[in-house]
């Protein structure tokens, strides 16, 4: 997934940035409402982590707004808060799912997992795809019973197709999964990975549709 981290606490932050992209997801951290906002202008976000308390504002007016002009993007909110008043407050506004600080980093990746499910049409972890066991909260999966490793930006390709199954996803689409992990992306850095993604989970696993994009193979 492609997550928004909005924290202006810069210890935190780093933490929380370092935790997403050890299990494998692409991150863009800012500090600031004005910043959140331009993010989101320019590119598409799976998930965002929002702080209640931000030097330009208040959290929960921006997701507010957010939620007004039709975005349901999922939000956690992360917050110092801890009365139940600003819990209600903010699921009142649209959140998802919070966490009071201080989190454990393993609950943050947990929740984020749940969340994720939940919005993709898969509530349970564990997805079974013809000879494949994939299980989404341990980001972990299996060939006919045997673990194969991904890399991160396998991981970020393979998530796309599960949570969109049957669809079609065009080169572009792919490729924004991509842009946090390198400012630069080459011309054939997708078909590389789906070629990587295809010899480590099977021919079948990824279909080409000529001209249109990509999309999960039958298992």
């Amino acid at each position: 997934m492609r997550i928004l981290l909005i924290e202006d606490d810069t210890v935190l932050g780093a933490a929380v940035r370092d935790q997403i992209a050890s299990g494998g997801h692409c991150v863009n951290w800012v500090t600031r409402l004005d910043a959140a906002g331009d993010a989101m202008a320019s590119a598409a976000f799976d998930l965002l982590l929002l702080d209640l308390m931000l030097p330009d504002g208040r959290g929960v007016r921006f997701l507010k707004e957010l939620r007004a002009r039709g975005d349901v993007t999922p939000v956690v909110i992360l917050t110092a808060l801890d009365q139940i008043s600003d819990r209600i407050e903010g699921l009142n506004a649209g959140a998802d799912d919070h966490l009071v600080k201080p989190f454990d980093l393993a609950e943050l990746s947990a929740r984020i997992g749940s969340v994720a499910r939940r919005y993709s049409g898969n509530p349970n972890p564990i997805i079974n795809h013809g000879a494949l066991d994939v299980d989404l909260a341990s980001r972990s999966i299996h060939r006919h019973g045997k673990p194969v490793p991904l890399t991160a930006r396998e991981w970020a390709l393979l998530e796309a197709f599960l949570s969109r199954p049957g669809q079609l996803l065009s080169k572009a689409q792919l490729e924004e999964k991509h842009y946090a992990f390198s400012s630069e992306i080459e011309s054939n850095t997708i078909e590389v990975h789906l070629s990587r993604l295809r010899k480590k989970l099977g021919a079948t696993v990824i279909e080409t549709a000529r001209s249109m994009g990509y999309r999960l193979g039958a298992p």
